[in-house]
């Protein structure tokens, strides 16, 4: 084997269609951690965003963003943790619930929100992870550390470290979850109590802030008002949420449990969601409240001390440099494991989806194919964006909130029959976050453009891949029934040596004497267009009743053999015609060990039209497209089922 075909074959292994093995499980808390990577690490950037958006209104609207949090993702997503207790996670859910195209298309439109959402988690945290490197008193303006300086360059490295990362292979590490994230939290808390002793001492700070309030925003209405006008730029401090519930395999339950319905991972999942999310809520709120007394507000802006790095600076001017700079490095690692962790979860989610569609190559399967492509577009966002913590706050915010909003429908659907109280809480919650959607996305488009690119690519992609891979022969398995393994061997054995299938179109809306004169009828047509003697034997009838056309790859498809008459007829349903005749054709072969005929007819109609016909709807030009669809699975003419057409 040459270097290249071992590059090849270690390029593109790592399939997650390989991946057959159930994940080990762990106490809720330990999966909680590694979630935290995510949902924790914002802590590090949150007050800084929060305050360049709010001003000094930011504790108003980190509490803003703290009740749509508790009161609003929290019972969202414990209702899509009990919907889907393998870790489908709500996009899965409107899968289920809008079948057809119509699912599909939301499935891929809100593909794109989830891979702006997790590109912008992978950018934004590599981005401020370089803040709080270049920041760091001992590296800053460090002569012998020029290459340091250049913001750009060193998000970059970091990116092209988390890349190689997972071309090496990756596999999230709980106990290294585990420790970073308790570690992280508890800096956070030992921190917060000198902030809160220097407004405890100083109580004129507080003071100041609150006749600043005054004076500015004059009264409560107008604090409340602006507050919820402003929270959703504060909503970075929702992520993680969709990572709490894709990761629930790995949420020990109970011994009993049923896998269909495990009633104690659901209970363990509920306490990851409700803890995290209480834990968050007063780091988030005490953060946001002592940065922003504490903090001149032009350290905030671009260049300034806090920029990116409002703890952080706090760390190093309440605490000194050496506990300042372990929070640093800490801050570090969680933001360098966050961008992992999204990328794990788009790595997971992109081919649980557009493959099984036919919408990706076969490669978008792989990971390391992915990881490229995904590092490569790290690059681009990064470079556009100028590593600009501030400045992809908007498109983060936008992929999030959209997720948010999705779940919220998702929820809404489910709940909609289940009770008055239900139905009004959960569509309130949709609302809720609509309004956050398009206000953010009114406020700050980029996310809006930025997401509508990965939209506008998934759906050409997915449109070209389709045709493509329109030929391919996709379904997994077929299986007959008895009567149809009785009807084959009949055919095979009692009373000719050839099998003769011909396919017909199937019609339910007749009478068993009506379905005995057309069998007859197509059966004579059938002898006479092939010039096919009646002592040749008798033919078995072939219907194929359209399903689902918008599902692309059959995992098992079931034929089921009848009678009507001296009639045989093998009947079956799947969402592409051609594809199932030439499975159970091959299917026949391999089980007889005899090479099948099939016999049809041309359709009426421009070829052009059929060709998109079958492409999206599951039909149109049948016997050609078979034909294809053989001739690409079975090389070898002398051992291909044909196929006859007049």
């Amino acid at each position: 084997m040459s270097n290249m075909d071992n590059f090849k074959k270690w390029f593109f292994a790592g399939s997650v269609k390989e991946k057959k093995v159930e994940p080990s499980q762990s106490h809720w808390f330990k999966v909680m951690c590694l979630t935290g990577l995510d949902y924790f690490s914002t802590i590090g950037f949150q007050p800084g965003i929060a305050f360049v958006a709010a001003g000094i209104l930011s504790p108003f609207a980190t509490l803003v963003l703290v009740l749509v949090t508790l009161f609003g993702a929290v019972p969202v997503y414990m209702r899509v943790a009990k919907e889907s207790s393998h870790g489908q996670g709500s996009v899965a859910m409107l899968e289920r619930l809008l079948p057809g195209w119509q699912g599909k298309a939301l499935v891929l439109v809100l593909l794109g929100f989830a891979a702006t959402d997790f590109v912008i988690t992978m950018t934004l945290c590599a981005a401020d992870a370089t803040t709080h490197l270049i920041e760091n008193p001992f590296i800053h303006n460090n002569q012998y550390l020029p290459f340091m300086q250049s913001k750009i360059g060193v998000t970059l490295v970091l990116l092209f470290f988390l890349g190689a990362l997972f071309l090496n292979g990756f596999s999230e590490a709980i106990g290294v979850a585990v420790a970073l994230v308790t570690s992280y939290l508890l800096l956070n808390t030992i921190l917060l109590v000198p902030c809160i002793s220097q407004l405890l001492e100083h109580p004129e700070l507080i003071q100041n802030w609150w006749q600043k309030l005054g004076q500015v925003y004059h009264s409560p209405l107008n604090i409340l008002g602006l507050s919820l006008v402003v929270f959703p730029q504060l909503a970075l401090g929702l992520s993680g949420f969709e990572t709490g519930v894709a990761v629930m395999p790995l949420v020990k339950g109970k011994v009993d449990d049923d896998l269909a319905q495990p009633k104690g991972r659901i209970k363990n999942t509920g306490k990851l969601l409700i803890v995290s999310a209480s834990i968050m809520t007063v780091l988030l709120v005490c953060s946001a409240f002592v940065t922003t007394v504490l903090i001149p507000a032009e350290l905030f802006q671009p260049g300034g001390a806090a920029n990116g790095r409002a703890l952080a600076y706090l760390a190093h001017k309440y605490m000194g440099d050496i506990f300042g700079s372990i929070y640093d490095f800490s801050t570090i690692l969680m933001l360098w494991f966050a961008g992992a962790s999204a990328l794990a979860a788009l790595l997971s989610l992109i081919p649980r989806y557009l493959p099984r569609y036919g919408m990706a190559p076969d490669w978008a399967s792989a990971v390391r194919p992915l990881v490229v492509v995904f590092t490569f577009i790290n690059v681009v966002v990064t470079v556009i964006f100028k590593a600009d913590v501030d400045a992809q706050a908007g498109a983060f915010a936008t992929g999030l909130l959209v997720l948010f909003t999705s779940a919220a429908f998702a929820v809404m659907l489910c709940t909609w029959r289940e009770s008055m109280f239900k139905r009004i809480y959960f569509t309130f919650v949709f609302f809720v976050f609509i309004y956050t959607s398009v206000l953010n996305m009114i406020e700050r488009p980029e996310g809006l453009h930025i997401s509508m690119f990965f939209i506008g690519l998934i759906l050409f992609t997915s449109l070209v891949s389709r045709m493509i891979r329109s030929t391919e022969l996709r379904v997994t398995t077929v299986e007959f029934d008895p009567e149809a393994m009785k009807l084959i061997d009949e055919v095979t054995h009692e009373l000719w040596g050839d099998i003769l299938v011909l396919s017909n179109r199937p019609d339910q809306s007749t009478s068993e004497h009506e379905r005995k004169q057309q069998y007859k009828k197509k059966e004579v047509q059938a002898r006479r267009n092939h010039s096919i003697q009646s002592n040749e034997g008798n033919f078995i009838f072939l219907e194929v009743e359209l399903g689902d056309a918008s599902d692309f790859v059959e995992d098992r498809l079931m034929v089921h053999g009848e009678r009507v008459g001296n009639f045989r007829i093998l009947r079956c349903t799947s969402p592409a015609i051609p594809n199932a005749v030439a499975a159970i054709l091959l299917k026949m072969r391999d089980q007889t060990g005899k090479v099948p005929k099939v016999f049809m007819g041309w359709t009426e109609g421009h070829p052009l039209g059929y060709v998109f016909k079958y492409i999206f709807f599951g039909e149109g030009e049948t016997a050609p497209i078979t034909r294809e669809i053989l001739r690409s699975a079975v090389p070898d003419p002398e051992v291909r089922p044909e196929v006859h057409v007049s």
